[in-house]
């Protein structure tokens, strides 16, 4: 790891200012937990001039729910805070289970919402500084490698996937986040736009401009018969990062769907939307064999590699328990 400057910032303002000045042509970087920044750091991906300490600003770390407004959640909150909240969880359960189920306990208190939107794939050649140096097609020899827990969905470009277990909750949600920028302006982007199929010729993946700062996570208020469920599966109970997870949130009337959101993470560069699968449950009564034909639905446009066609079954399997889950709520 090579040296670097650290400044703890005071404001959003000294913030913004701070990642703007890039020096000695190294890029400036912010830390609100530094989860994933220090593991960057130490594997050599990233060596920033300047790190930018969040941490130091004050009310970046809020959790408000409104009626009408819906949920605000700070870019600092952490995960254990939203996956403990009593608001989180009565009213955003599938939120709250992502969180809970993100990492391990020591990572949860100190991971923010934040950096975990935009941390950086967790794909082992991503995160080998020596791939990184090498000659030639770095997304082709990703693919015909050791592909096992890689896209089976939107892999033509790139098959390593998005690493944030939160982030299919909230495309779920329709969630969106505000970022601020010089001047005092801040722009509100749509979770589902805001993230990038991972490149590792970028230096993010997600819309946010060098000079803009992730402030808040917004959550629209849930509609009355709103419910939802979250499910994520690895290869074994405990601290695994994920095979796949999927996130359902659900309007029902009585036992039939009213609106339905089906999404996918893990699987895809980004959380995946499920288009056939919601379309299938919308208008119909909800038992086990319709929550089956939307699984079905759901994985019928995968197009696995050569040691990864494990995941098809498995997602299938865990969109219907979590339709299922989700209607039970």
């Amino acid at each position: 790891m090579q040296s670097f400057e650290w400044v703890d910032a005071q404001s959003v303002e000294q913030a913004v200012s701070l990642l703007a000045e890039s020096t000695d042509g190294k890029p400036v970087v912010a830390k609100a937990g530094g989860m994933d920044l220090l593991d960057l750091m130490k594997g050599g991906v990233v060596n920033p001039s300047r790190v930018v300490n969040l941490k130091t600003i004050p009310g970046m770390d809020g959790v408000r729910f409104d009626a009408q407004q819906g949920l605000e959640l700070g870019a600092l909150v952490t995960l254990a805070r939203i996956s403990k909240d009593p608001e989180v969880r009565r009213r955003f359960v599938a939120l709250a289970d992502a969180a809970e189920h993100a990492a391990t306990p020591q990572v949860r208190n100190a991971a923010t919402v934040g950096g975990n939107l935009l941390q950086r794939p967790r794909c082992w050649y991503f995160r080998d500084e020596h791939f990184h140096q090498a000659r030639g097609d770095e997304a082709e020899r990703v693919r015909e490698g050791q592909n096992q827990y890689h896209a089976i969905f939107d892999n033509q470009r790139t098959v390593m996937v998005h690493a944030s277990t939160p982030a299919t909750a909230l495309v779920a949600y329709g969630a969106s986040v505000e970022l601020s920028g010089p001047g005092g302006k801040t722009r509100v982007v749509p979770v589902a736009d805001f993230l990038l199929p991972p490149d590792m010729k970028r230096p993010r993946d997600t819309v946010i401009a060098p000079n803009e700062l992730l402030t808040r996570v917004r959550i629209p208020a849930p509609a009355a018969g709103t419910k939802a469920a979250y499910h994520k599966q690895g290869e074994r109970e405990s601290y695994d990062w994920p095979i796949c997870d999927v996130a359902v949130v659900l309007r029902m009337e009585g036992q039939t769907v009213r609106q339905a959101a089906i999404a996918l993470g893990w699987v895809a560069p980004t959380p995946r939307r499920s288009a056939e699968a919601e379309k299938l449950l919308v208008g119909k009564k909800l038992d086990e064999e319709l929550a089956r034909q939307a699984a079905r639905a759901a994985v019928s446009g995968a197009t696995p590699l050569s040691k990864n066609a494990y995941k098809v079954p498995v997602l299938e399997a865990v969109i219907r328990r979590t339709v299922l889950a989700a209607a039970a709520a």
